[in-house]
C-alpha cells in the first residue's frame, strides 16, 4: 500500500515545506510520507511531521485527497502542538541516501507558493486560494498525474 499522508502547516503567513534536490531536480513538497501498515492516514501525517520537521501537530481537518498514479494522497490542515522546527530525526533527515536526494525543512511565504516548483501543484493552488476564499468544504478529491 503506497498511500501518502501529508500536512499543511501555516504560521504567520508562512507554510512549512520540504525542499528537495533529487536526481538533478529541485522542487518542494508538503511534509509527509507513506502510510505504514496498521496506521491511519492521520496517524501517518502526525508521525511524518515529527520525523521530518521535529514538530508535534494536531490534525484539524482533511483538506484534499489527490490521486497520483492510482494512489491516494491525503492532505491535512494541522496546528503545531510542540517541538522545534528543523529538528526532525527521521532516517531521511539524518542520513539521506544519494538516490533519495536531500530533504530540507523550510518556511516559505504562502504568496510565493505558485512561483515555486511545489508538488503537487493542485495542493499549492488550493492552499493559496484558501487564504482569501477559505478551505473547500467538503474536501475535494482530485487527480494530479502531471
Amino acid at each position: 500500500m503506497s498511500h501518502r499522508a501529508a500536512i499543511i502547516l501555516i504560521e504567520n503567513g508562512q507554510i512549512a515545506l520540504i525542499e528537495r534536490h533529487r536526481q538533478g531536480q529541485h522542487y518542494f513538497t508538503f511534509p509527509g510520507g507513506h502510510v505504514e501498515p496498521g496506521e491511519t492516514p492521520e496517524q501517518a501525517a502526525v508521525r511524518e511531521t515529527e520525523e521530518e520537521l521535529g514538530l508535534k501537530v494536531g490534525i484539524r481537518r482533511l483538506l484534499a485527497t489527490i490521486w497520483w498514479h492510482t494512489k491516494p494522497q491525503y492532505y491535512y490542515l494541522v496546528e503545531r502542538l510542540g517541538g522545534e522546527f528543523g529538528t526532525g530525526s527521521g532516517e531521511e533527515m539524518k542520513a539521506p541516501l544519494p538516490e533519495k536526494g536531500s530533504y530540507q525543512p523550510i518556511w516559505k511565504p504562502i504568496g510565493e507558493l505558485l512561483d515555486l516548483p511545489v508538488l503537487p501543484r493542485s495542493m499549492a493552488e488550493i492552499t493559496v486560494k484558501a487564504q482569501s476564499a477559505g478551505w473547500p468544504d467538503p474536501a475535494p478529491v482530485l487527480h494530479d498525474d502531471e
